[in-house]
């Protein structure tokens, strides 16, 4: 149905600036056998603003939940800053292990090094 003021329903056939484009190409840049573990990776895309997609890997999981494994897909051009955002959540921060790892639990005071 044509809006009122577009009798002709050109509006229809123009594409949606703010809606997502079917033709883009989108890279799995994350599977996991468990939803949750994917559900933890798309949280951390999400806060980065990274548009992305969570998805069974087959369509078996439908059928059978926490079958399959789950996936998530983002567009092409967000695929390298994805991998790295991953892979920096997946590093553990040793300065943080540093800081406490060196305390004397007699005095509580730091430890020196060397």
């Amino acid at each position: 149905m044509a809006e009122l003021d577009d009798p002709a329903g050109e509006a229809q056939s123009r594409p949606n600036p703010t809606g997502p484009n079917p033709n883009e190409k989108l890279v799995k840049i994350f599977d996991s056998e468990t939803e949750t573990e994917a559900l933890v990776v798309k949280g951390l895309l999400d806060s980065a603003n990274i548009e992305n997609s969570l998805g069974p890997v087959s369509l078996t999981q439908y059928a059978f939940p926490d079958v399959g494994g789950t996936a998530i897909l983002v567009k092409e051009e967000d695929a390298e800053a994805a991998r790295q955002l991953i892979e920096d959540y997946r590093r553990p921060d040793s300065a943080a292990d540093d800081e406490t790892a060196d305390i004397d639990i007699n005095t509580g005071e730091p430890r020196l090094k060397g």
